[in-house]
């Protein structure tokens, strides 16, 4: 593996192209596109105040810069660097902007969540979205990009409204089976849409693309409910993370639960395979010991390095029991997520902070877990072959696949701590993320 340098960074803002050519990052006001293979600057942009989030067209011909403070958007071209777009929100303020799948549409929500406006980089156009509700994830697109799903609340009851995002004309408009709506997502096929409530009411309703209900599904009734959902990429799986360290998975046939995988904090099967990271510090002869040491010398003596050993099951672990009386307590599963070959599920239960579960699909049986030394941050699936990236907060980088675990330690001087990870979209590179700076890690050919 080969690693660059360091760059500076601001808000975990840095983000690759959807073609794979550019890699845009934020310092402050300042916005920098570069290529994706070099690091040489294509680009420098100056905002008129921080920026807080950006995103890039689907075409990768216009980048999105959102100044949420100043209730501003401002719009840059990589074709045409002279020209740029200036949204303001003004007195209604900004909360959250996206594009439309079609890239020449912005979507712009006001503060309260009083309505969504749709505004045409094309003709200058704007369209009003009344009553979007204020929740987790509140718009979805289809992934063909014909249709947004939109939450909305009216009246105190929950409703969804079915736009085509051609002309953004209403297409259905229907009441929701819900109390307090928390998020949608549509199935990858863009043929059921998942609509789930909040954590104090489980269940999970599932409307085909002309608002029928098709099916509705609840595990239990009084407990904290529904913590994370994900869509499986063939569509053929919903999974389910609950507040009760369970994944259940529902087919898309019936729609009926054929599963339930359970997270103990003790690995029992022989048939699973426990990662543990091991911490050592390297050994250093006698006969390089001098005094004052060498700056090799120092590095080494006062470094760690980590590596995974297999450990024999039974193996017990870390596990946190949940303060009760606390808000937003750390309980149940907080993450999924579905291999690109649609083969493997990657979880990660909240009271065993320190681990990663993978799941085999196609025989709905636990293959692997790793326990890291730290609390895992995050983790993402290669998009082109099922290889999963996992980052503790650490200077490492951790790789499994199917063939087996590596630790990768990212080279260089002072603490650059790795909170997220995203993949390159052709998967022959990483980008590196910790709260000040950023770095790429580009994979060896052998390798991918």
């Amino acid at each position: 593996m080969n690693f660059s340098e360091l760059f500076k960074l601001s808000g975990l803002l840095g983000r690759f192209s959807p073609d794979g050519k550019c890699l845009a990052s934020c310092v402050q006001h300042r916005l920098v596109v570069r290529d994706a293979s070099t690091l040489q600057i294509l680009q420098l942009y100056t905002c008129l105040d921080q920026i807080q989030y950006i995103e890039w067209s689907s075409d990768s011909l216009f980048i999105l810069c959102a100044m949420y403070k100043r209730g501003i958007v401002q719009v840059w071209s990589l074709e045409q660097p002279d020209w740029h777009c200036k949204i303001d929100e003004g007195s209604a303020g900004l909360v959250a902007s996206c594009w439309s799948p079609d890239g020449r549409h912005i979507l712009n929500t006001t503060e309260f969540h009083l309505r969504i406006t749709v505004w045409s980089l094309c003709t200058k156009s704007v369209s009003y979205i009344k009553y979007p509700k204020a929740c987790q994830q509140g718009v979805a697109f289809t992934k063909d990009g014909r249709y947004m799903a939109v939450a909305e609340r009216r009246d105190c009851k929950d409703f969804i409204s079915i736009f085509v995002c051609r002309n953004w004309q209403l297409l259905r408009h229907f009441d929701t089976e819900t109390q307090d709506l928390f998020g949608i997502e549509w199935a990858p096929n863009g043929c059921v849409l998942a609509a789930w409530d909040t954590c104090l009411e489980y269940k999970v309703l599932l409307y085909s693309l002309d608002g029928r209900l098709l099916s509705s599904y609840r595990a239990y009734e009084w407990p904290l409910g529904i913590k994370s959902v994900a869509w499986s990429p063939s569509s053929q799986f919903l999974a389910i993370g609950s507040f009760d360290e369970k994944v259940r998975i529902l087919n898309h046939v019936t729609w009926k639960k054929i599963t339930e995988l359970d997270h103990p904090a003790t690995v029992a099967s022989i048939k699973t395979i426990v990662y543990k990271e091991v911490e050592k510090s390297p050994t250093v002869g006698t006969e390089r010991l001098s005094f004052p040491p060498t700056r090799s010398l120092a590095s080494c003596l006062f470094s760690t390095q980590s590596k995974y050993e297999i450990s024999q099951v039974p193996v017990s672990l870390q596990y946190i029991k949940p303060v009760a009386d606390r808000a937003n307590p750390k309980v149940g599963v907080g993450m999924l997520a579905f291999s690109g070959d649609n083969c493997f599920l990657a979880t990660k239960n909240d009271n065993i902070p320190n681990a990663v579960w993978i799941w085999d699909v196609r025989k709905l049986k636990l293959t692997v877990v790793l326990e890291q030394l730290c609390t895992i941050q995050y983790f993402q699936w290669d998009p082109c072959q099922p290889r999963l990236a996992v980052c503790t907060g650490s200077s490492r980088v951790y790789l499994w696949s199917p063939a087996g675990c590596v630790v990768v330690q990212v080279p260089g001087e002072g603490d650059f701590q790795i909170v997220s990870v995203s993949w390159h979209p052709n998967g022959d590179s990483m980008l590196l993320l910790s709260k000040d700076h950023f770095c790429v890690c580009y994979l060896e050919r052998e390798e991918v």
